[in-house]
């Protein structure tokens, strides 16, 4: 039996007042990779963001690891954010700090104590992305594929149940985009589920897998043509 760890019915999103996207009806199983495409301005942006609470979804049903969107309450965020982890396009790291202490900062703030636990953690993470050997490294250090895997370790920290993962090589030249996308495959095979927005088509040709697509305020599967 599937595990959906996202699920929508009938849902509608809105910024404000403005109808973004309607009926949206969308799954996502345990271990799945999934691409959400779409023009600029088509609500991929604003769907990502009601699945990590910053969009309230005011109507439809909306559940994500174990969360009713539609009854989700402030002080529930954070709960709900401990079981996403999520990549951004512009790494979003903490400049004054080094990449351990980039790390230790989240644990920290998600209620970790144990600094010996905190460590192995840190360790695991940035093993897992190729990047234990430059823990102590500062961001400005780093090459923009390097900061986005230390972006990624960072989603990685409480086991995540969900990887949301925004353009993440939209800032990045199209080899480095390769790279991160191999470190994310890799992750994906080790049973992570990710959802990944993106406008970089060569990838989905590269690594071909399940696509929604955002257009005309829709949301629907697309079948991928095989090259």
């Amino acid at each position: 039996m599937s595990q959906a760890v996202l699920e929508f019915k009938n849902a509608s999103i809105f910024q404000r007042e403005n109808l973004i996207l309607d009926e949206v009806s969308v799954k996502v199983d345990k271990g799945e990779f999934v691409y959400l495409i779409g023009k600029t301005g088509s609500g991929k942006s604003s769907f990502m963001k009601t699945l990590y609470g910053d969009l309230p979804l005011q109507k439809g049903e909306g559940h994500i690891v174990g969360h009713n969107l539609k009854t989700l309450k402030e002080k529930d965020i954070p709960a709900l954010r401990r079981k996403l982890g999520v990549v951004f396009q512009d790494f979003k790291l903490l400049n004054d700090r080094t990449v351990k202490d980039n790390l230790f900062f989240v644990l920290k703030a998600t209620g970790w104590k144990d600094k010996k636990e905190m460590e192995a953690k840190i360790d695991e993470v940035l093993d897992k992305v190729g990047m234990k050997t430059k823990n102590f490294k500062f961001p400005h250090q780093l090459s923009g594929g390097e900061q986005q895997r230390v972006a990624i370790a960072r989603a990685l920290l409480n086991d995540p149940e969900l990887i949301l993962a925004d353009e993440p090589t939209g800032n990045l030249d199209p080899q480095t985009s390769v790279e991160v996308m191999q470190v994310l495959q890799e992750i994906n095979n080790n049973g992570n589920t990710i959802l990944m927005a993106t406008h970089d088509y060569a990838l989905l040709l590269k690594y071909p897998s399940k696509t929604l697509k955002c257009d005309e305020n829709q949301i629907f599967e697309v079948v991928q043509k095989t090259v």
